[in-house]
């Protein structure tokens, strides 16, 4: 596990990979904030904000310093100023309670009460959505591509379809998951968008993502400006971002899918 240095460091990692991210990929409406709701001084850096000759801290504002005093109202529950939201498969609002499963009033799906958003959650039943499945990052339409549709079929997957990006895509919205058919490969904002940086491997709140592993990588639908056979995607393990290849063995990554936005 990482200590807390090393998660601040990470934190400030993320910042300047997010800087080379390609304007298009910026998320339309409102963010959530980072989770880090405690503050340093150089010598320590698990301490109650503000803290004396080190303020302007990001545990000292926002929506997750609000939630360390209890002023934040939330539409659902989440860890510090996330707002998370559980959905069935059939688009109903579901208790925290609620469990993964294949019937209709089973959990399938998280709805991000900030940005709007909603999120597939991963099975484990070795089916079409099973969280252990990868893609190979494959997109034909010239005007989104990056100018490299990437590689079609070069992952490895359960559900009978093309393991690839948008067979995953095509294949989630024919099933009209949770009540929806407008689901698309999210931006690479949109992807750091849900990390909650106070927690390490996996950076993200597990009690609405149960289905992220502590290493795994997600694809985004951006290509890499600097080099167009390469797209971003994030990582679990400390929260940032790279633009691997869009087709070699080393970067069949997973996917997850989101709905609502752009």
């Amino acid at each position: 596990m990482m200590n807390d240095k090393q998660r601040f460091f990470n934190l400030a990692l993320l910042l300047s990979l997010s800087a080379a991210t390609p304007a298009y990929a910026a998320l339309e409406g409102k963010l959530n904030d980072t989770g880090i709701q405690s503050c340093g001084d150089g010598t320590g850096f698990v301490l109650d904000c503000p803290v004396t000759n080190y303020q302007g801290q990001d545990g000292d504002y926002g929506r997750d310093a609000k939630a360390k005093t209890g002023t934040l109202v939330k539409t659902g529950a989440g860890n510090a100023g996330f707002d998370f939201t559980k959905i069935a498969n059939d688009g109903s609002t579901l208790p925290e309670t609620a469990q993964l499963g294949a019937g209709p009033k089973d959990w399938a799906c998280t709805q991000d009460n900030v940005t709007g958003l909603l999120w597939e959650v991963k099975t484990n039943d070795s089916g079409l959505r099973d969280k252990a499945n990868s893609f190979s990052w494959y997109n034909p339409d010239k005007t989104r591509n990056g100018g490299d549709a990437g590689g079609q079929n070069k992952g490895t997957c359960t559900g009978g379809i093309n393991c690839d990006t948008q067979g995953y895509t095509s294949a989630v919205n024919e099933l009209k998951l949770c009540g929806k058919s407008d689901w698309r490969m999210p931006n690479i904002t949109e992807l750091l968008g849900i990390k909650d940086y106070s927690r390490d491997a996996p950076t993200i709140d597990t009690a609405y993502f149960p289905d992220t592993g502590p290493n795994d990588w997600h694809w985004s639908s951006v290509s890499y400006i600097g080099k167009r056979s390469e797209a971003w995607a994030a990582s679990s393990y400390y929260g940032g971002s790279a633009h691997p290849p869009k087709i070699y063995g080393f970067s069949l990554f997973h996917v997850r899918l989101v709905s609502g936005g752009q």
